[in-house]
């Protein structure tokens, strides 16, 4: 189903793969008459040919790109629209797209999610923005019809971010990158590895894209395949995909880790833009001749299964096939890894939903950027055309990706088929994935077309007891499911005859109710704060010395972005930096907040006096042992900083939320350890908000409340030292070798200076 070369590979004629072997120079000479070197043939990805158009500096291997476009939702851009406010914004330089699709309900924390609504509202009036309402698009979705083009770039603060199908590369980011943009300068980054993902063969019926995409994951997570590359995709089996398939794959790409993803593009990708009236954002897109790519996914999509992944990752998958012939060792499995995931703070089982040999599910959900689109739906409902979901637990909704899609089920008769089933048909929302809507009962199993199933995520609090758990499925299977009501079934074991209906677009649902102000930046206007919504507390530049008290230590495999912040009812929290803080790795370790609060406690008594025993008289023995050991050096509590860190063995998959750094940041701390990062998009959060994104090769047991000195460190940062010495006080004074990794000027001045604001401020 899915290989992985061993090494790169040549790509001639966007059909043929010579891999970069001993033999390939000959076969290359035999087909080609020469043979190109690697260089030169990389040049000829599609990849390279974007980047390239849009990077700001004469050095294609450090690139400073400036993007075309870009897009938040309504728990990101308040606090982005923030951050730039306070370092200079006047107006929004390029078209900036505020969509209002996670916070939509309004169903927590009072007027919060309405006033984060109307000040995007008023935002988008004085800066020059578009404001889309809730409940008319999701972020992507509305992106998809309204911003791509091919040859374009956008940013996102969205981690799903990925418009590749339709030849736009997008990039999923924390706030801080967008707000550089506002400001008008670049994304740094090095130029990143192009892996060819070759697409052969033809998909069965009933097979849909979340089981091609789940497929890819699987293969190439665990391994880190494409990690922080681009993900370009080929080959004969492109071709016999629709559009909408396409977008099925391309939106699962983020959970593989890589950086970003571009597709050729052919005469369906262009029905695509001329369905949505904009003929002019399509360009034919394809590698040369002969491209080098630096490792490939061959895919033979004849010999892919309906998929599901079971909790807790994307990636632990398994074909349904394969799950119901070995359910009760893969439930096993499901129960060792929760383990490890849930700390065994609760009991977690899954065998309870095995009713006659068969598994049981309590809910399917359909929605969002990965499921909600009009393909998915009507297949869906072609499935379950006729049937009824059954008047037992199990219950399924569908949420349309975008309003115009949603009118046109309704005029096309899918709507009234959905609902005579049982189903329940909602607007366009992104809640379902990330536990604001659809929120399952305590140790339910739900089944959905959507992006993520990671721990804690659904709804699940641990420190209350109460846990349930996601598989990703394709919509298909679901449907299929569901007219088997509730018991686990793959699409392809239905016998369906497919309508395949056509799409129309209505351009005039946008045309009426989404406010347009690009170009039209209106000083006059009064941005609307509500109560909730609270600017950024001051953040101090980098000190000369730096004591770090351990406040987690998280020894999972991998830390997800929702381990570090929770999204769901933490989610009307968003545009209040202290309030949000309150619920820092609340769900993965509920004592950090009090231990991270008390260390900064003593941080703002040492600025405000100048003197570590002063603000602690418990530290004046330990601040002695440092002093003696470091005679060499001036160290005084005017230029020694306290702050917290935490250890975590690879933190950051998942979500681009920038408040998973800056969370820490609020509360006192000044670092992470790690053995890795998960993605580039959580370790530039940390270097944004002024945190020491610090790796350590070594194995070292920490500990919760070790002290951890670092003399020198912004020296070090400013010389650019690849070792930073630091050392275990309390553990004999243990020493350590961290390393900050590649970071470019600016982004050691941005730690310096404290925070990506500090820094605007002071340039």
């Amino acid at each position: 189903m899915i290989k992985l070369f061993d090494n790169g590979a040549y790509l001639l004629n966007g059909t043929e793969l010579v891999e970069d072997n001993a033999d390939a120079n000959a076969i290359l000479t035999q087909k080609l008459g020469t043979a190109p070197s690697k260089e030169e043939a990389a040049r000829n990805t599609m990849a390279y040919g974007i980047l390239e158009k849009h990077n700001t500096s004469d050095n294609m291997d450090n690139l400073k790109i400036k993007f075309d476009k870009m897009t938040s939702h309504d728990i990101t851009f308040v606090g982005i629209i923030q951050t730039a406010r306070a370092s200079g914004l006047k107006e929004f330089p390029i078209p900036y797209v505020l969509t209002n699709c996670h916070n939509s309900l309004c169903a927590v924390g009072g007027t919060i999610n309405e006033d984060d609504h109307m000040f995007g509202l008023s935002c988008a009036k004085k800066f020059g923005g578009v404001y889309v309402p809730p409940h008319q698009a999701v972020i992507h979705q509305f992106a998809r019809e309204m911003l791509a083009e091919c040859g374009a770039m956008i940013l996102g603060s969205d981690s799903h971010t990925r418009y590749g199908a339709l030849g736009t590369m997008a990039i999923g980011e924390g706030g801080g990158e967008l707000a550089k943009q506002l400001l008008c300068r670049t994304y740094d980054v090095a130029k990143p590895g192009v892996v060819a993902i070759y697409l052969d063969g033809e998909v069965a019926k009933g097979v849909g894209p979340q089981d091609v995409a789940l497929a890819i994951i699987g293969a190439t997570f665990q391994c880190g395949y494409v990690k922080n590359k681009v993900m370009e995709f080929v080959g004969p089996g492109v071709d016999k995909l629709s559009a909408d398939f396409r977008i099925g794959i391309d939106v699962m790409t983020t959970e593989t880790t890589c950086l970003s993803s571009i597709w050729k593009t052919d005469e369906k990708i262009k029905e695509w833009y001329d369905t949505h009236y904009r003929p002019e954002a399509y360009k034919e897109m394809n590698p040369g001749s002969v491209a080098y790519y630096d490792g490939v996914v061959y895919v033979d999509l004849s010999k892919v299964k309906p998929m599901i992944a079971m909790p807790f990752h994307p990636s632990n998958t398994y074909t349904i096939e394969e799950l119901n012939a070995n359910l009760m060792d893969i439930l096993d499995d499901c129960e060792k890894r929760a383990l490890v995931s849930l700390d065994g703070k609760v009991d977690f089982t899954l065998k309870d939903k095995v009713r006659d040999g068969k598994l049981y599910v309590e809910q399917g959900i359909i929605a969002g950027c990965a499921g909600g689109g009009f393909e998915n739906i009507c297949q869906a409902a072609d499935i379950i055309r006729g049937r009824s979901i059954g008047a037992d637990e199990f219950t399924l909704s569908v949420y349309p990706a975008s309003t115009p899609i949603y009118m046109e089920l309704a005029k096309n008769g899918v709507l009234a088929d959905l609902i005579e089933t049982g189903t329940i048909v909602k607007t366009a929302f992104c809640g379902p994935c990330f536990g604001a809507g659809d929120t399952p009962a305590n140790n339910a199993l739900s089944i959905r077309h959507s992006t993520r199933n990671f721990p804690n995520r659904e709804g699940s609090k641990i420190q209350n007891g109460q846990i349930s758990s996601v598989a990703l499925m394709d919509a298909r299977s679901i449907a299929a499911t569901a007219a088997n009501k509730g018991y686990l079934t793959a699409a392809t074991d239905l016998d369906v005859e497919y309508k395949g209906q056509k799409y129309f677009f209505d351009k005039s649902i946008y045309d009426r109710r989404v406010y347009n102000g690009v170009g039209k930046a209106d000083p006059s206007v009064e941005i609307k704060f509500g109560p909730n919504i609270k600017d950024w507390p001051e953040m101090i530049a980098l000190t000369d010395n730096l004591l770090l008290k351990v406040a987690s230590v998280i020894n999972d495999p991998v830390t997800t972005t929702d381990e570090l912040i929770p999204s769901g009812e933490t989610s009307s929290y968003r545009s209040n930096p202290l309030g949000l803080a309150e619920f820092t790795l609340s769900r993965k370790d509920p004592e950090y907040v009090g231990r991270a609060k008390a260390i900064q406690a003593v941080e703002k008594k040492r600025e405000e006096l100048g003197c570590f025993c002063k603000a602690d008289e418990s530290m004046k023995p330990m601040m002695k042992e440092i002093k003696a050991k470091f005679a060499d050096r001036e160290i005084t509590g005017s230029n020694t900083g306290y702050g917290s860190t935490i250890f975590a063995v690879k933190p950051g998959d998942g979500s681009a939320r920038e408040q998973a750094a800056s969370c820490q940041k609020v509360l006192g701390g000044w670092a992470n350890i790690a053995k890795e990062y998960a993605t580039k998009r959580y370790r530039s959060n940390l270097i944004n908000w002024g945190m020491l994104p610090f790796i350590m090769e070594e194995d070292f047991a920490f500990d919760n409340d070790d002290y951890v000195f670092i003399p020198g460190i912004r020296e070090a940062v400013q010389n650019k030292d690849e070792i930073i010495k630091a050392y275990v006080v309390n553990k004999d004074f243990k020493e350590l070798d961290l390393k900050l990794g590649s970071l470019t000027d600016d982004e050691r001045q941005i730690i310096m200076d404290g925070c990506l604001i500090n820094y605007y401020k002071n340039n």
